[in-house]
């Protein structure tokens, strides 16, 4: 029998030893939203609400969501759980003897063509082969660069780190991901490189952000924002790039906040950067003035009072075609369903599910969103629909409602 989400809100809240009464309080949340989903009347809320009841809670939103934390298939060498162990390098620590046995690294220039097809494997969605060979290529990472010594290997040693930090969020591990960032950012001031300071800084963003810290979120890509900020007459497109990214970072967490005029403020200038910088591929990620639409799409969807039917606006201004990386595109139509969805579209909501299935059928298992929207779908349907349940049953929502 599968565990819903008000299963695992009475397990906790019985285990902390607080009433419905209380926790309501502590979450801000109404007391009969609590009720229902104890009952199992309600087999889920929106994120917002989650995330604060997951904190109220003194719990990851992963662990009341019941996101999975698996890949698809086992590995012979790899797999999350050697990723873990290789962010969570013991042999970096004080007094620990590293083994002397272990095999040669190999030569710099193909490792660091092997840091490019990996990042590769993660904007396409290939969570399972990147978690097989992304343990090694941190592992021979730090031989090379203990080796070589150069800004070009510890730059892209902090690159490797990204990928680590980012896989690890999306596979529900954001204290994984927290120590690949710490990681990361070591690197990147080991390779004298302050633009990949900032990208390590707008991925510590979005760590932060998985793990409910909005407001720390935001200052961390605000502040670096800040401190990062272009000449608009002689800045390099880079410059721009991951100055938009950090305002873009900055955007999320201050709309989760309910301070949607912030976050279009923070979008607005980044619009602007994407403007003057044009489409940028640097330091593992994109951006482009399409990157900063579907992201006010996700703002307006965002808080309190999500605006549905601004955020269906606003996506006829994106070309999904534009956008060039797979798993960007998966996310902003993942986004669209549940707008879809909140202004009674039901089938168009799922007609886009279904295609982000086809697109992406190991990546869609990650998101909470897409569950959460498939659980709302399957609690208000008034007939029985094969494909909803369908896509409820692979995405580990409980289809017997």
């Amino acid at each position: 029998m599968n565990t819903t989400i008000g299963d695992r809100v009475r397990a906790l809240r019985e285990f902390r030893d607080v009433t419905q009464e209380q926790l309501a309080e502590r979450a801000d949340v109404h007391v009969d939203t609590i009720r229902k989903l104890e009952q199992n009347v309600r087999q889920s809320a929106r994120i917002n609400t989650l995330r604060a009841l997951a904190r109220a809670l003194d719990v990851q939103l992963e662990r009341l969501v019941g996101q999975p934390t698996v890949t698809r298939e086992l590995s012979e060498d790899g797999g999350l759980i050697a990723l873990r162990d290789a962010v969570q390098d013991i042999t970096a620590l004080p007094g620990v003897l590293a083994d002397d046995n272990l095999e040669d690294p190999p030569d710099a220039e193909t490792w660091t063509s092997s840091v490019k097809d990996a990042t590769d494997q993660y904007w396409s969605g290939e969570y399972t082969g990147l978690s097989d060979t992304l343990p090694l290529l941190l592992r021979d990472g730090r031989a090379i660069a203990r080796e070589s010594d150069t800004e070009q290997v510890w730059q892209k040693l902090a690159l490797a780190y990204q990928l680590a930090a980012s896989l690890s969020a999306q596979a529900g591990h954001p204290d994984w991901a927290f120590a690949a960032v710490e990681k990361q950012l070591a690197a990147a001031q080991r390779a004298s490189d302050p633009l990949m300071e900032g990208m390590a800084i707008s991925t510590l963003s979005w760590v932060l952000l998985r793990q409910g810290r909005w407001e720390q979120a935001q200052d961390v890509a605000e502040r670096k924002a800040d401190a990062l900020e272009p000449s608009f007459r002689h800045a390099t497109p880079e410059q721009f790039a991951v100055y938009g990214n950090l305002l873009v970072a900055a955007a999320t967490p201050a709309a989760r906040r309910d301070n949607r005029a912030d976050a279009n403020v923070f979008l607005n200038m980044a619009e602007a950067a994407a403007t003057r910088s044009g489409s940028v591929h640097a330091y593992g990620s994109a951006f482009s003035v399409v990157d900063v639409l579907t992201q006010q799409v996700n703002i307006a969807l965002a808080g309190q009072e999500p605006e549905p039917a601004e955020a269906l606006r606003l996506s006829r201004k994106v070309d999904v075609e534009d956008i060039t990386r797979p798993v960007h595109s998966a996310a902003y139509r993942v986004d669209v369903a549940q707008a879809q969805y909140q202004t009674g579209d039901v089938d168009g909501a799922l007609d886009t599910l279904l295609e982000v299935e086809r697109d992406q059928p190991e990546w869609i298992r990650f998101q909470t969103l897409a569950a959460a929207t498939v659980r709302e779908m399957l609690e208000a349907e008034r007939r029985r629909n094969t494909p909803l349940r369908g896509l409820a049953a692979r995405l580990g929502v409980d289809p017997a409602l």
